[in-house]
C-alpha cells in the first residue's frame, strides 16, 4: 500500500505532462503522507474551455459522513476489488469523481534485507506518474469545503517489482497508475466503462531502486542527566551513524524460533567431576 510519495509541484512540469497548473495561492509539501495537501487533476464541471483542472487536497478520502478530518488516515488507499461495496468510496465512485494524482516516485518498502527499507518506484524514462484515483468534497460543522482524494489499488501478485514489496506474509498491493494517452479517457469516461484503467502497469515500464529515508538524531536518554550511562559512547555511535544504528536494530530484533540445538553427549547426572 503506498502511504508516502512525492507530488509534482512545479509548474513547469505540471503543464508540460499533465496540462494543467496547480492554484497559485496553494504551495505544496515535497512529500506527502496520509492528511496532508497535494495536487489532484479533475475533469473541470464548471469550466468548459478547460480539458482538466488541477486542484489541492487532502491524501485521504473524506466521505460526506466522515465524523473529522483524521478519518482519512484510514482511506489514503482504495482496494478496486472492494471500493463498489464499501460505504467509505461506493458513492464517490459511481458518481464519477475520478482523478489524477500527479507524481514524480512512489515510496514503498522492501523487507529482503530482513528489514524494512524504503524504495523509490518511479517511471523508467524519469518523467512524472499519473496515479488514478478517486476525490471528494467534505463539509465541517461550520459548512466550509475541504477537498480530498484516495489511491486506487489492485493486486501485485506476480508483477516484477510489487510482487518484492512489503513485509513477508502481506498481501501484495500496487497504485493504479495510468499512461499518458489514458489521461483523457479515464477522467470523461463512463462509471461502466471505467474498468478498463484498473490494471497492473508493465514493469517493464518502471524503475526501482532502494532510497532508505535519512535517519533523524536519536535523543539521550533523560536518565543521563541523573547519573552516567556506561553505554553512553556506543549509543551515541549507533545515534549519528546510520549503518551502525542498523545493525544495532538487527541485534535487538526477535530471532525465529527453531528446533531446539541437539545436546551433545556429556555425564548423566549432571555432575562435571
Amino acid at each position: 500500500m503506498c502511504t508516502n510519495y512525492k507530488p509534482v509541484t512545479l509548474q513547469d512540469r505540471l503543464l508540460s505532462h499533465f496540462g494543467v497548473v496547480r492554484p497559485d495561492d496553494e504551495d505544496p509539501l515535497e512529500l506527502i503522507y496520509p492528511g496532508f495537501g497535494a495536487p489532484f487533476i479533475v475533469r473541470p464541471e464548471h469550466r468548459a474551455e478547460l480539458a482538466r483542472e488541477c486542484l489541492v487536497g487532502l491524501f485521504g478520502l473524506l466521505p460526506e459522513w466522515a465524523p473529522n478530518l483524521a478519518y482519512g488516515r484510514n482511506t489514503y488507499n482504495c482496494r478496486t476489488e472492494s471500493m463498489r461495496q464499501l460505504p467509505s468510496f461506493k458513492q464517490t465512485w459511481f458518481s464519477a469523481r475520478r482523478c489524477i494524482i500527479p507524481a514524480e516516485w512512489i515510496y514503498e518498502n522492501c523487507h529482503e534485507t530482513g528489514d524494512p527499507v524504503r524504495w523509490r518506484i518511479q517511471l523508467s524514462h524519469g518523467g512524472p506518474m499519473g496515479v488514478a484515483g478517486l476525490w471528494g468534497v467534505w463539509k465541517d460543522r461550520n459548512g466550509v469545503d475541504t477537498l480530498s482524494f484516495t489511491m486506487l489499488t489492485v493486486s501485485g501478485a506476480g508483477h516484477a517489482i510489487y510482487e518484492r514489496m512489503h513485509a513477508p506474509g502481506d498481501e501484495k498491493r500496487m497504485p493504479v497508475i495510468v499512461h499518458r494517452e489514458d489521461f483523457d479517457g479515464w477522467l470523461n469516461c463512463a462509471v461502466a466503462d471505467a474498468d478498463q484503467y484498473l490494471r497492473q502497469y508493465p514493469a517493464e515500464l518502471l524503475k526501482a531502486e532502494p532510497d532508505p529515508a535519512p535517519w533523524k538524531k536519536l535523543p539521550e536518554p533523560k536518565s543521563w542527566a541523573a547519573e552516567p550511562d556506561m553505554f553512553q559512547d556506543e549509543w551515541r555511535h549507533a545515534a549519528e551513524d546510520p549503518a551502525a544504528r542498523m545493525i544495532k536494530a538487527r541485534r535487538a530484533r526477535q530471532k525465529p524460533k527453531g528446533p531446539p540445538p541437539l545436546e551433545e553427549d556429556g555425564p548423566s547426572t549432571g555432575d562435571l567431576f
